[in-house]
């Protein structure tokens, strides 16, 4: 019982370090400005919002992730029968489901970058070749956008219908989509529809073309990175398979149980957590931090 509890309360602060780790996207003046705390809680908040998770609580996220740790636990425990094997499972374990909510950040974030310079340009024809007025253009683009985009744009139009306040209703969608892309095309509508003129086509079409640029480019290096990725999750099943193979054969098990089998188990598993940790950072490529968040 006492390793199940280590095992939630270790997967619990993984969690934690993990949501904080996200404080970076932030800018470095503006969190300075508001505080370290307020800071860390927009992080947190815009990271939910980009995973799709915004209408979950922490509470519910950090349960899940309590639950898959104990799981994790009980397994080792069945396996290795020690309370360090538990901590070890446990706090493995607990990676799962935050990977699983990064993965699914990822992908929406991929998404919504392929999506933005076609979204842009077809706001820019609405706008100019058209003649509709901003708003109805907005939410005309967002309605045909990407599945997960539309419930921010629908928000978006239910706040319009409301209080017909634009500054409020692109707030709305930057809240909901907390996106680098949507902050700028919403600064430039802002503008277009506060001081009015003409030069709103042509900022929009800087802008999708900057967009266009910066997809290809990711593209190109995803692209090249495709190969070192696969081998980078095929590398982390040989350590697996060798353990499962050891259980297996012999007094494999028995020697897992003893004090330098299970000293030497968890100094594999950190340090495999480590080196996928390392080899991920390598590849990650850079995000754009929200210049015109509010």
């Amino acid at each position: 019982m006492i390793a199940v509890v280590i095992a939630t309360i270790a997967g619990t602060g993984v969690f934690l370090l993990a949501g904080a780790s996200t404080s970076r996207s932030i800018d470095d003046a503006g969190t300075s400005a508001i505080g370290p705390h307020v800071g860390v809680l927009r992080a947190a908040r815009d990271w939910r919002a980009q995973a799709g998770l915004a209408s979950v609580s922490s509470t519910e996220l950090l349960g899940t992730v309590a639950a898959v740790a104990i799981g994790g636990a009980a397994l080792a425990v069945m396996l290795f029968g020690t309370a360090l094997a538990a901590l070890a499972g446990g706090l493995f374990a607990a990676t799962f489901p935050v990977a699983a909510f990064r993965q699914r950040r990822r992908a929406r974030i991929v998404a919504a970058q392929d999506a933005w310079p076609r979204m842009i340009e077809e706001l820019r024809l609405l706008t100019s070749s058209v003649g509709r007025s901003l708003p109805q253009a907005l939410f005309e683009v967002g309605a045909t956008g990407p599945e997960a985009m539309r419930p921010a744009f629908a928000a978006a139009q239910r706040e319009w219908m409301l209080t017909t306040d634009f500054e409020r209703t692109l707030a709305v969608l930057r809240e909901q989509l907390a996106d680098p892309t949507c902050d700028a095309t919403c600064e430039t509508l802002l503008i277009a529809h506060e001081l009015g003129g003409t030069g709103v086509d042509r900022r929009l079409a800087d802008l999708a073309q900057d967009r266009r640029d910066d997809v290809a480019y990711r593209k190109d290096v995803r692209a090249r990175q495709s190969g070192v990725r696969f081998a980078r999750r095929f590398v982390l099943l040989v350590p697996l398979g060798m353990a499962a193979a050891g259980l297996a054969i012999g007094n494999g098990r028995a020697a897992y149980s003893t004090p330098i089998g299970q000293l030497a188990v968890l100094c594999a598993l950190a340090m495999t957590a480590l080196c996928w940790q390392w080899a991920g950072r390598m590849l990650r490529l850079p995000t754009e931090r929200r210049v015109f968040d509010r």
